[in-house]
C-alpha cells in the first residue's frame, strides 16, 4: 500500500493530549489561597508557578543539553513504529492507523511531511519518505514487535525471539487463567440497569473511538464491549500504563531476592566513587522520583523551543534507551521532586534486564515466564529499541483482558491462587503517595509507577490506583469496591473517551456498593 495519508488539512494540539494521564488527575481550580495555604490550596495556575520555583529552588548545578538529531525525523521513526503496530499487531487498516493513533511520538502535523508510504504486508514492515530522501523503517521482529531501525540500517542489534505462553488452551479454562467466562447468576448486590447503563455511557459516542471497555467485580467480569474489529485477543495501544507493568516486573524480582525497593539502584554506569547518582534508591525510581535531568512535554517549565525532549527521544532516537537514561546527570538530589518523565521507567527495564541476564535468564522471556504465565497473560506483547532494551515506558500492546489480570493481581494484595507473586507491602507502597509529588502540591502519583487519585479529582474512592496512558488509555483499580475499569482506545478519540469514562465512573459508584 503506497501513501494512504492523503493532505492534512489540521493541527492536533499534540502536548494536550499528551499529557491527558496528568490532566485527570490534576488539582481542581479553587479560589487564590490566603497567607497560610499550602500549595494544596493553589489554583491550577498559581500551583504550576509554585512547582517551578520550588524546583528551580533545589536545583542542582548544570544545565540541560537537547538529544541529538532532526526532530522531523525522530517523529517519523515514531509515526513508522507506530504504523508497524497498529497495522501488524492490532490489525487496523494503514490509514485508519495514521488518521487515529500515536500522535504522542508523531504529531498529526508532522506526518503531512511524509512523502511516500509503504507499507510491506510480506515484510510486515513500514517504510516512510521525507522530503530530504530519508527513509525511516520499522518493521516487526518476533515477539519483540515493531521496532524503528536507526538511519541507513537494515537489521536491529539484537536477535529477536517467539516467546510463548505456558499456559493450557484458553477456549478450555475459565476466566482469569482462561477465556471461558463461568455461568453464574448476576451478583444481587449490583444495580444491573445501571451497571448496563455505565458500559453503554463509557463506551462512549463515535466520536470516543473506544476499542475496548471491561469492568471486573471481585474478579469477575461483569461487562465488556469491544470496537468493530476487535476481540478479547487483540493487543491494543496502551501508552504509559506500560511504565506500571514495568513497576510490576520489578515487584515480581524483588520477592524473588534479585533486589531490595529502597536499595541504591545498581546502575553500572553510576558505580564511579562519588558519583552522586548512588544516593538514587530503586523505590525512588518508581515514584518517578530519580532526579535526572531530562525534559519532558508534561514539565510544568517545558518550552518547545528548548529543543527535542529526551521524553519522546526514548522512543524516536532508535538508540540505545537504557544508555541514555543511565548516562543523564543529576538535576534534583533524588527523593525530592516529582517529574512525570520517562527516564525512571527506562530504568526500571534496564535493572529488569541487569537481573535477569545477571543470573543467566533470558531477558525477553522474563516477564512472560515470571508474571504472564502466572496470571492467565497470553497476547502481551513488549516492544524494544534496536538494541532489544524493552520499551514499557509506553511502546506495549495488550488486549483488555489482560489488562484486567494485572489491575486484579493488585486488587489481591499480589497474590495469585494462593502464590504471593508481589512482595508483601508491595501494594501499598504503590498505592501511597509519593512525598516529592505531595510536596509540590499535586498528591497524584504512587509508587511502582502508579497513578493516585489521592485529589479526589475523578467521581471515584481516594483509595483508587491507575495505569494510565496518553490517548486515554486506563486501568483503574477501585479496591473499596473491589473493581477494576479497563478503558482502551484511538488516540484521536481521547477527549470524548475521557468524558465518557468519568460518566461510567459516576454511574458505578452508584451501581456497586463497597465490599465488606
Amino acid at each position: 500500500m503506497r501513501n494512504p495519508l492523503g493532505p492534512v488539512q489540521r493541527f492536533v494540539f499534540d502536548l494536550v493530549l499528551a499529557t491527558l494521564p496528568i490532566l485527570l488527575f490534576a488539582p481542581s481550580a479553587c479560589s487564590p489561597p490566603d497567607a497560610s495555604s499550602g500549595p494544596q490550596d493553589l489554583s491550577g495556575r498559581e500551583l504550576m508557578a509554585y512547582v517551578v520555583a520550588r524546583g528551580d529552588s533545589l536545583e542542582l548545578s548544570g544545565e540541560w543539553t537537547p538529544p541529538p538529531g532532526d526532530a522531523l525525523e525522530h517523529s517519523t521513526a515514531g509515526f513508522a513504529k507506530i504504523l508497524c503496530s497498529a497495522v501488524f499487531l492490532t490489525g487496523l487498516d494503514p490509514a485508519d492507523a495514521a488518521e487515529n493513533v500515536g500522535y504522542f511520538t508523531s504529531p498529526y502535523a508532522d506526518r503531512a511531511h511524509v512523502t511516500d508510504t509503504v507499507v510491506d504486508y510480506d515484510r510486515e514492515e513500514v517504510r516512510l519518505t521525507l522530503p530530504s530522501g530519508v527513509v525511516r523503517v520499522a518493521k516487526r521482529y518476533g515477539s519483540q514487535g515493531c521496532v524503528a531501525r536507526p538511519i541507513g540500517e537494515d537489521s536491529v542489534f539484537f536477535t529477536p525471539s517467539i516467546v510463548e505462553p505456558n499456559l493450557p488452551d484458553a477456549a478450555t479454562t475459565d476466566w482469569p487463567m482462561g477465556d471461558r467466562i463461568p455461568d453464574e447468576p448476576w451478583p444481587a448486590e449490583v444495580d444491573s440497569a445501571l451497571f448496563a447503563q455505565a458500559m453503554e455511557e463509557g463506551f462512549g459516542p463515535p466520536e470516543a473511538m473506544t476499542l475496548a471497555l471491561l469492568v471486573t467485580y471481585k474478579g469477575r467480569i461483569l461487562g465488556e464491549r469491544y470496537g468493530e474489529g476487535i476481540g478479547i485477543h487483540t493487543p491494543l495501544e496502551s501508552w504509559s500504563m506500560g511504565k506500571s507493568l514495568t513497576g510490576a516486573q520489578i515487584g515480581v524480582l524483588i520477592q524473588q531476592g534479585a533486589y531490595e525497593l529502597w536499595q541504591s539502584a545498581p546502575i553500572p554506569e553510576w558505580q564511579t566513587p562519588g558519583d552522586p547518582r548512588q544516593e538514587i534508591r530503586i523505590g525512588d525510581i518508581m515514584r518517578m522520583s530519580s532526579g535526572l535531568r531530562i525534559k519532558a512535554p508534561q514539565d510544568p517549565d517545558f518550552d518547545p523551543a528548548m529543543g527535542y525532549p529526551d521524553h519522546l527521544y526514548f522512543y524516536t532516537g532508535t538508540v540505545n534507551s537504557f544508555e541514555w537514561a543511565a548516562t543523564r546527570p543529576q538535576q534534583w538530589p533524588p527523593n525530592t521532586v516529582g517529574r512525570y518523565r520517562n527516564s525512571d521507567p527506562v530504568l526500571g527495564n534496564y535493572l529488569i534486564r541487569l537481573a535477569v541476564e545477571g543470573r543467566g535468564e533470558d531477558y525477553h522471556s522474563f516477564a512472560q515466564r515470571n508474571l504472564f504465565d502466572k496470571i492467565g497473560i497470553r497476547d502481551a506483547v513488549l516492544e524494544t529499541d534496536p538494541y532489544g532494551n524493552n520499551l514499557t515506558q509506553g511502546y506495549e500492546y495488550l488486549p483488555a483482558r489482560d489488562w484486567a489480570r494485572l489491575a486484579n493481581l493488585y486488587l489481591q494484595d499480589g497474590v495469585w491462587e494462593g502464590e504471593r507473586i508481589l512482595p508483601e507491602g508491595y501494594v501499598e507502597y504503590a498505592n501511597t503517595l509519593a512525598p516529592p509529588w505531595v510536596a509540590d502540591g499535586r498528591p497524584v502519583y504512587g509508587g511502582a509507577f502508579m497513578w493516585v487519585n489521592g485529589n479526589e479529582s475523578l467521581p471515584i474512592p481516594a483509595d483508587a490506583m491507575a495505569m494510565r496512558g496518553a490517548g486515554g488509555q486506563s486501568t483503574t483499580m477501585i479496591p473499596s469496591h473491589d473493581l477494576v475499569i479497563v478503558r482502551l482506545g484511538k488516540y484521536k478519540g481521547s477527549g470524548a473517551g475521557g468524558r465518557a469514562l468519568r460518566s461510567a465512573m459516576e454511574l458505578l459508584m452508584e451501581a456497586v456498593p463497597p465490599v465488606d
